[in-house]
């Protein structure tokens, strides 16, 4: 308990962190499955008809693809917090519940992205909603590093700065992307295609360099 005294059976219970990954990874799960349904071809097609369809649907198939590894990348990174995580209070319940909420919506955003690729109020509910996502990862990644008794070992400070600056990197891009989509949709559809390249790449740079080695070595 946040109090200091010792938790009862029925709290422990209550606070056992093992849940909250189940539910996550069954809600990626679905979200990932949910992503790819949206990527189809009309049956019964000539083969001049099958090239057309094909054509018509690549920027749906570009959609996914971008979805797809961004939704990786935000799975990737919530299972690195909680190998960390030894217990679980309701704040941090309803904070995953409400990371998972713009998550969600990830598969409708991508749809309309899909089918209105070319028009920038695509691109902007796209970018909302990655933002939306990308804050409420660093809230979470925020409570849990500056409560050390919620955790297997504290996170050190510099380990907590590096984690926040990560989160951080793909806002710049989504803002980016929104503010060229009037003028350059292609550009704004690249920058985030790059986003989990680019998340990868800085990780992997952090975790080589000798200075931030020791505190990057748990980011994937």
């Amino acid at each position: 308990m946040d109090d200091g005294t010792a938790p009862t059976a029925a709290e422990q219970r209550r606070n056992n962190p093992d849940r909250i990954p189940a539910l996550v990874d069954g809600t990626f799960a679905i979200i990932m499955t949910i992503l790819v349904l949206e990527v189809g071809v009309p049956s019964d097609l000539s083969e001049q008809s099958l090239r057309e369809a094909l054509d018509e649907i690549g920027p749906t198939l570009m959609a996914w693809v971008i979805s797809f590894l961004l939704v990786g990348m935000y799975w990737v990174w919530h299972r690195d917090l909680f190998v960390k995580v030894r217990a679980v209070n309701r704040d941090v319940v309803w904070l995953n519940l409400i990371f998972l909420l713009p998550v969600s919506l990830v598969p409708f955003a991508a749809a309309v992205l899909g089918d209105y690729h070319d028009e920038a109020i695509a691109l902007h509910v796209y970018g909302g909603v990655l933002i939306a996502v990308s804050l409420v990862r660093i809230a979470l990644y925020r409570y849990l590093s500056r409560r050390p008794h919620l955790l297997w070992e504290p996170i050190p400070d510099r380990e907590r700065r590096l984690g926040i600056g990560l989160s951080c990197v793909p806002i710049a891009f989504y803002i980016v992307a929104m503010i060229v989509a009037d003028a350059a949709h292609q550009v704004s559809l690249v920058l985030y295609l790059i986003v989990p390249g680019v998340y990868f790449l800085a990780v992997t740079v952090l975790r080589d360099r000798p200075a931030t080695a020791g505190d990057a070595g748990d980011f994937s």
